[in-house]
């Protein structure tokens, strides 16, 4: 025993800075693994592909430098466009597929967004200043879990729908890269390259395959230099109002998931520690400060014309199959999402990707998620046993899922229902089912099952 040989540990903690080149690939690898959720979003509500990437990268940036200030860490996020907003700006915009809805709308929807920024930063100070405790009382594990759960879950048909393009495609591309994640784990750099290698694999096998699915006509046409189409929040719309209730409150579907995400990215980064014998970071302390983070992406986003946004699962996935959480690599990659926005030809090289090569890695990243949702709620050993655990989870999760299948993620509502002035397409399933979770933990918590002479076996 002695003489038995520890196997080899390879990653990155938040404060480490690979060496530049490798910096370099690896922030590519983020933005490899944003671009198809970040792109899609801004062509389904309307917005300048452009102006939404360089805005994630310039969120993303301000989110990692001021972390760095504020509490001496990075705390490793990468912030994207969110699916939870989209149904909600549509009704705004009015947006066609991959048609540019225009400044005036463009605009009023970014009075929503601003708005939803301010409620993060908000809620956030107000969460930083009670603490931590405070906040797992009205958000315990069971329930963040099971929002990051139904988060990865939901996004399941997205992933089998870019996957279905061509699905000898999509198996390879996924095959190959899980298993690049689990053979090359410890074998230093390249193991850190698990996503950008099946890419490039299964776009090479397209090429082969699939000529059509390859195409470079749009990078020939592409300018070399391009200016994004920036615009400015129309505070005086007489509709502004309007815009603020109907974004906004999708706040509540996005607090608890970036809670839950910086529970999961907190969770991995100190075991990552406790293999290199280092010290633990504790990014879940910091639950408060993320929300101000994650707030002021969102005030950035909606002031120069990005799409709602949130600090991403996929990438969160990404540092998780890689053991790469470096702050610097998520700099490099919100360089690069800038320079994607104003370099046109490099976003229509980035653009070529085959859909279904993002399939078959969406398919692995997005379970992930879920399965980071699943590791939370293990790790902070809730107690499923506990009737008033179980009820919690199961409210988020099947409100969720329900509203995915019946409504595309959303819960239809009555045609007299006084809500379809603000949910024209029914209520978001994940917010709803955040909030029914909220709302059932805040009964158990002010009519305690003690008061009742019952008393709950522990887990074993």
């Amino acid at each position: 025993m002695a003489n038995e040989k520890k196997p080899k540990i390879f990653g990155y903690l938040p404060n480490d800075a690979p060496p530049f080149g490798q910096m370099v690939l690896l922030g590519f690898q983020h933005v490899l693994t944003m671009f198809p959720a970040t792109v899609l979003v801004a062509l389904l509500v309307g917005f300048d592909v452009g102006a939404v990437l360089a805005v994630s990268g310039l969120a993303t940036i301000t989110a990692l430098v001021l972390s760095r200030v504020w509490i001496g860490k990075f705390i490793p996020l990468y912030y994207g466009s969110s699916f939870s907003y989209i149904t909600a700006t549509v009704t705004l915009t009015g947006a066609e597929f991959a048609t540019y809805a225009g400044k005036d709308l463009v605009s009023l929807a970014q009075v929503g967004i601003v708005a939803t920024g301010i409620i993060n930063i908000l809620v956030g100070f107000l969460i930083a200043r009670a603490g931590k405790d405070a906040l797992d009382k009205i958000l315990p594990p069971v329930l963040t879990g099971s929002v990051a759960l139904v988060i990865g879950v939901t996004l399941g048909g997205a992933a089998v729908d870019m996957a279905q393009a061509n699905w000898l495609v999509a198996i390879v591309t996924l095959l190959v890269t899980i298993v690049l994640s689990v053979y090359l784990q410890g074998k230093g750099f390249i193991g850190l390259l698990p996503i950008l290698l099946g890419a490039v694999t299964g776009y090479l096998f397209s090429a082969i395959v699939d000529p059509g699915s390859v195409d470079f006509a749009s990078v020939g046409a592409a300018p070399w230099v391009q200016f994004p189409q920036f615009t400015l929040p129309a505070f005086g719309n007489p509709r502004a109002l309007e815009s603020i209730l109907a974004i906004a409150i999708i706040a509540i579907a996005t607090i608890p998931e970036s809670t839950a995400h910086l529970y999961q990215i907190s969770l991995y980064v100190d075991k990552l520690a406790d293999d290199l014998g280092k010290p633990h970071y504790n990014l879940d302390q910091n639950i408060g400060k993320n929300l101000v983070l994650d707030g002021l992406g969102d005030l950035i986003n909606g002031m120069f014309g990005g799409v709602a946004g949130t600090n991403y699962g996929e990438n969160n996935s990404l540092m998780a199959i890689t053991r790469n959480y470096s702050g610097p690599v998520l700099l490099a990659a919100g360089v690069i999402a800038i320079l994607l926005g104003f370099v046109g030809k490099l976003a229509a090289i980035v653009n070529t990707v085959p859909l279904a090569v993002s399939g078959g890695l969406a398919i692995y990243l997005f379970g992930v998620i879920g399965m980071q949702g699943i590791a939370l709620i293990q790790s902070e050993k809730v107690n499923l046993f506990d009737p008033r655990q179980l009820a919690i989870g199961a409210l988020v999760t099947i409100i969720a899922i329900g509203a995915q299948v019946i409504g595309g993620g959303n819960i239809p509502l009555g045609e007299n229902s006084a809500l379809l002035g603000i949910f024209p397409n029914g209520l978001p399933g994940i917010a709803t089912g955040a909030v029914a979770g909220i709302l059932l933990n805040l009964i158990f918590i002010f009519v305690p099952i003690e008061k009742f002479g019952i008393k709950i076996p522990a887990a074993e």
